[in-house]
């Protein structure tokens, strides 16, 4: 791509970016990973792990060489426990997966070899079917007080979070109800509601239609994947200068939250994520993480934030409908974040969904694992 066209579409998007990164600035980029030192991350990821989650930059690596330990340990765990299988989480204090049983004698094997096991109540098939009839009670549209509701695999239940400035008799008969399905179901109160982080401000990287603004996902070998809610099918993507992009191909809702924006001709497509401080982040893959580890996320209105998983599967209320099978994190977000990616290390993990709060004070954000989108249009990542 020569100077001009690289100065033009600079900053709009991954697809039409003239990606240029000085040698100095990638000395530091992510390598192949080892046993002992995890994924290799450039300094500018390993800063904002640094930041948000108050961490020296050798813990920084220390914690990915566990993340990644615990990750293909997780597998093997729900293979091994098969119906007892109560779930995993990512412990940061001791640096190693959580494996939780219903039956502690099914776990001898994985004791042995070292992993931590702790013995709970429910089998996480359980919790996902008392989800399950949640999501059936629920329909497409809950109270505007209910938040949304996941299975907490750290306590070992199903939690149901709830707007108490809201709460009104339709949230108290749903809540009633959702209760006594099952003796896992707690619920939590919270004084905000989650919304579509989309927004119409003229910034970067996308707008739909020239006007409403959200932020590109991940380059595909065709286009790029991105938030359902921001567009339907047909809708326009330009860039900041009113290049035309491409237009969305397909969209779902709610019930789920994404979409996939075929390019046109001439764009060009590329497999790095930018992180708004100058640098773009490698995606080497697809492998996602388990509950508790670390997250990053970047966004046109924010750029990169870090925290950690909470939560997957998470059923969410907003107020255009209930939408399914999201992540929650800790991470914060703002308006015009929708849409953009989510990396652990190099490994590509979803799109911005919505969330709560923002980040001059913090929040609870949700993303929509990238999986299902790919598999959904019969989609392939463009890798760096």
């Amino acid at each position: 791509m020569n100077r001009r066209i690289a100065t033009r579409f600079a900053g709009a998007l991954l697809l039409a970016v003239g990606l240029t990164v000085p040698a100095a600035q990638q000395a530091a980029a992510d390598r192949p990973a080892t046993p002992e030192t995890g994924p290799k991350v450039t300094v500018a990821l390993s800063a904002a792990m640094q930041r948000d989650l108050h961490l020296t930059a050798e813990q920084v690596q220390a914690r990915l060489a566990q993340e990644a330990e615990a990750t293909s340990a997780e597998e093997t765990a729900r293979k091994q426990l098969g119906d007892a299988y109560a779930g995993t989480w990512f412990d940061a204090t001791s640096g190693s997966l959580v494996v939780q049983t219903t039956d502690s004698g099914t776990a001898s094997a994985l004791r042995s070899s070292g992993t931590k096991i702790a013995t709970v109540p429910h089998s996480a098939a359980a919790l996902d079917s008392v989800k399950s009839r949640i999501d059936a009670l629920a329909g497409k549209k809950a109270p505007a007080a209910i938040n949304g509701w996941y299975v907490d695999v750290r306590t070992n239940s199903v939690v149901v979070t709830v707007n108490r400035t809201k709460l009104d008799a339709a949230a108290k008969s749903f809540v009633d109800s959702v209760t006594a399905m099952h003796g896992s179901v707690r619920v939590v109160e919270e004084t905000h509601s989650p919304k579509p982080l989309a927004d119409i401000v003229g910034a970067y990287p996308y707008y739909i239609n020239g006007a409403g603004r959200c932020s590109i996902g991940f380059t595909v070998t065709t286009g790029f994947v991105t938030a359902g809610h921001c567009g339907t099918p047909g809708s326009s993507a330009t860039d900041g200068g009113g290049a035309l992009l491409g237009y969305f191909q397909g969209s779902s809702f709610p019930g789920n939250d994404y979409a996939y924006v075929g390019a046109v001709g001439g764009v060009n497509l590329y497999g790095y994520v930018y992180g708004y401080n100058g640098y773009y982040y490698y995606v080497r893959g697809s492998n996602e993480v388990p509950v508790g580890a670390s997250i990053c996320r970047s966004g046109s209105t924010t750029g990169m934030w870090c925290g950690t998983v909470q939560a997957k599967n998470q059923t969410v209320n907003y107020p255009q409908g209930t939408v399914y099978g999201l992540t929650r994190t800790n991470v914060c977000a703002e308006p015009g974040d929708s849409g953009g990616s989510w990396l652990s290390a190099n490994q590509a993990q979803g799109v911005t969904s919505g969330g709560s709060g923002n980040c001059s004070f913090g929040g609870t954000t949700f993303f929509q694992p990238v999986k299902p989108i790919l598999s959904r249009y019969g989609l392939t990542l463009v890798l760096t």
